[in-house]
């Protein structure tokens, strides 16, 4: 089944479960899911109940569904994302993001677990994406270009939408949450990076990296879905302090900035 066609066979069935309209939708990255339970009136579906929907293999990525209120503003939370490195196609990555297109969601907060290139960032660090680098090398958009959607060539230039990164700005100066903003390079993982290609990735003005979102926000801005993009820096990159990276850091980071994270999201939320 095309990916159309599947995204609204999905849609169709969550439909069925929806208490209310959304215009709003975030994916929450690896360690960052608990944003969840901060909700109101939630409404949640496991992915595995939804017929067609691909099983999620990644710690950190509960696979769920959920319909709530953040102060009362209805929101569409992904709780976990489909990676490349699972072994599926690049386009299937993006399946979230044309569900939230079929059930009228009009702007996108999606956040990712990163690692920091730019030395003047610490463990911990939210940063607010201003643009990427797509060094996974490919893009959900090849193929045929399906009709009554978006342009064959998309412009990508605003695609992470300069008025969203600043009603985050406003919000993290009136939280007092201290946030970057940075260039997120995305590559297509398992592994992590070498030292020297962390150095290449620097000198060519990244400021974080990561294994997801790139695709997501082609497809979102393709859509016409307004993009806000966070990372959380979970971890300094190869080379950078000569430790050793591990998943468990990741999610263990996730963990420890979830309050600060949940407070920044409720106050994107409502100004979006």
């Amino acid at each position: 089944m095309e990916l159309p066609e599947l995204s609204k066979s999905l849609a169709d069935q969550i439909k069925k479960r929806q208490p209310f309209p959304v215009k709003s939708a975030i994916i929450l990255g690896s360690g960052l899911g608990d944003f969840a339970d901060s909700l109101e009136e939630t409404v949640i579906i496991p992915t595995s109940e939804l017929d067609g929907y691909p099983a999620t293999s990644v710690v950190g990525h509960s696979g769920r569904v959920i319909f709530g209120k953040s102060d009362g503003k209805p929101v569409l939370a992904f709780q976990g994302r489909i990676h490349f490195y699972e072994g599926h196609d690049i386009k299937l990555t993006t399946l979230p993001v044309w569900i939230m297109k079929h059930l009228g969601v009009e702007t996108v907060i999606l956040t990712n677990a990163a690692g920091g290139l730019n030395r003047q960032f610490k463990v911990g660090d939210l940063m607010i994406i201003s643009d990427h680098l797509n060094f996974m090398f490919r893009n959900p958009l090849i193929g045929k270009n399906p009709e009554g959607f978006g342009p064959r060539f998309p412009d990508m230039s605003d695609a992470y939408a300069k008025r969203l990164q600043g009603i985050a700005n406003e919000v993290a100066l009136d939280q007092k949450i201290k946030v970057q903003t940075g260039i997120y390079l995305g590559l297509t993982g398992p592994s992590y990076e070498t030292p020297a290609e962390i150095e290449m990735f620097r000198r060519l003005g990244a400021d974080a990296v990561g294994m997801s979102t790139v695709p997501e926000v082609i497809q979102a801005v393709w859509l016409g879905i307004e993009v806000l993009g966070i990372s959380c820096i979970t971890n300094m990159a190869a080379g950078i302090t000569g430790e050793k990276l591990s998943h468990d850091e990741v999610t263990e980071t996730g963990k420890l900035v979830q309050k600060k994270f949940t407070r920044l999201i409720k106050g994107i939320l409502q100004k979006c």
